[in-house]
């Protein structure tokens, strides 16, 4: 579980380069990028009860006030705000039955906006027992380079901000770009109030992936338990462990260019970057991706960025910014049979550039970006027109998908039905369902109403597919996603083919 400081009921609104990625759930919560991390390590679905904002908690002690549920008391910070986060991690706790809940506390001790939050856990342990609740704080340890040494006083400063407000934690986790010295440790350990062997080292690694087995070799969840009085069998970590294998030691690469609006903060895409990972450790592959600013190819030669990648993938976004450097980086991939693949606006912009340069419609456009194209092949829903706020209106969450047998949809899926995660308001204009696939581009997934097109592909083309939804969100380190696989699969093939 998050509770994230910020006063935006969610991060739905906000641009990918305040707060990167928007990951949506099952339920269609748009939360923060932190859930993808729980749900890929943990391979359990996350709902809207896992993200927790001040936005959220505010909004709602108000309407409550509001309501008069108070019985016409002075509402305050302390009980009703705390009580109401209680209340939402409690919640949590009882509907997934979980035996231990993790609730990860963000921003950063010392910040106004975070107190009410660490109050809130200070009266969790006062209620539910020391026994049954554990504090962990997460700090850094920098290396200061002129000093050549570790330096542990930021360290000491946050420990003692969080014991002003009432928490002691149980254990510190030093992050670190090297390795902590036990003088360092030794005194950590004491200004924490703490046993040496509490305070522990995160160093960094090459992926994110070896953090888990680095706890583990210093018996951070063989303590945990201890404190919890839980009795665990000894993990089976043989498949993450030949998961990690192929993250580290790949037998082949591949690059791939990412065509996109925020290339300049890589965690606006974090969910694809992992997606990729998970799919290079299958393929034994390294997956090299090659960032490509949409606006820089309004201005510059396709060839020169495009011509050396073994597959082009377009992501989403919002907004006319970029648009018609992503349509030429479809045009590319479809004419020079490179490997393609559009993701929500991926998708709707490979329709677009088809109806202008297969169809002929000049102009053809999306109505988000020219609500006076003639030729509309994307457009927003009657159902969705006239809207007023923007926060909560998309199309979000698991919607299920037909396929059509024979196509590469199918062969990718080998299944008649999936459900897949959405974050949209626009659609392909089903009006030129038709035309399209006279010429062509099959519409090989829809809603199993006819209704929304979600799937459309290429005849003729090594690889090329659109989604309108968004499978990275589903991708697991075990369990990588299938179409993310077979583009890899598909780009190394062109690049095994370009090497010999």
């Amino acid at each position: 579980m998050k509770l994230d400081p910020y006063i935006n009921v969610d991060p739905g609104t906000m641009n990918p380069y305040q707060h990167g990625e928007v990951y949506v759930t099952e339920d269609g919560a748009e939360t923060d990028l932190d859930l993808g991390h729980y749900e890929r390590f943990l391979d359990q679905n996350m709902s809207q009860l896992n993200n927790v904002t001040t936005g959220q908690v505010y909004k709602s002690v108000i309407e409550k006030e509001r309501k008069g549920e108070y019985l016409g008391a002075t509402v305050q910070i302390i009980p009703h705000i705390t009580d109401e986060i209680k209340e939402r991690i409690r919640k949590v706790s009882k509907e997934s039955s979980a035996d231990i809940v993790i609730v990860e506390v963000g921003g950063t001790v010392g910040d106004m906006e975070s107190l009410p939050f660490l109050e809130a856990i200070r009266q969790i342990r006062l209620e539910e027992g020391f026994e049954n609740t554990i504090f962990i704080h997460l700090t850094l340890v920098p290396f200061i380079e002129s000093a050549g040494e570790l330096k542990t006083k930021p360290t000491q400063h946050s420990v003692m901000k969080l014991r002003e407000i009432g928490v002691q934690p149980d254990f510190v986790i030093c992050r670190v770009d090297r390795k902590l010295s036990e003088s360092s440790r030794d005194k950590i350990a004491l200004y924490s109030n703490l046993p040496p062997e509490n305070v522990i080292e995160a160093i960094d690694v090459k992926t994110v992936y070896e953090v888990p087995l680095n706890f583990k070799k210093q018996k951070l969840d063989e303590k945990i338990l201890n404190h919890f009085k839980l009795n665990c069998s000894e993990p089976d970590l043989k498949e993450f462990e030949k998961f990690l294998d192929g993250v580290l030691n790949p037998e082949n690469e591949v690059e791939i260019a990412i065509v996109g609006k925020y290339t300049h903060l890589k965690d606006a895409y974090k969910s694809i970057i992992e997606a990729f990972i998970h799919s290079g450790s299958y393929l034994r592959t390294r997956v090299n991706l090659r960032w490509i600013e949409a606006t820089d190819l309004e201005e510059k030669e396709e060839e020169k960025l495009l011509s050396s990648v073994n597959g082009i993938l377009v992501p989403g976004g919002f907004g006319a910014r970029g648009i018609e450097g992503k349509i030429k980086a479809v045009r590319y991939a479809r004419e020079n049979k490179i490997p393609f693949f559009g993701i929500c606006l991926g998708m709707q912009v490979a329709a677009i550039e088809f109806a202008r340069n297969v169809l002929g419609l000049k102009n053809a456009n999306s109505t988000e970006f020219d609500p006076d194209t003639p030729y509309p092949v994307v457009k927003i829903l009657p159902e969705k027109e006239g809207v007023k706020y923007y926060g909560g209106t998309l199309r979000k969450g698991s919607y299920p998908c037909k396929i059509k047998r024979g196509t590469l949809a199918y062969r990718i899926y080998n299944s008649d039905l999936i459900y897949e995660r959405h974050r949209h308001r626009y659609e392909f204009n089903t009006s030129y369902k038709e035309i399209f696939e006279e010429k062509g581009m099959i519409i090989s997934g829809e809603s199993p109403d006819g209704y929304l097109v979600e799937i459309i592909e290429l005849k003729d083309h090594p690889f090329f597919i659109g989604v309108q939804y968004h499978p990275e969100f589903k991708s697991r380190p075990l369990n990588a996603h299938p179409i993310f696989k077979e583009f890899v699969r598909k780009a190394l093939e062109r690049s095994l083919v370009y090497v010999s």
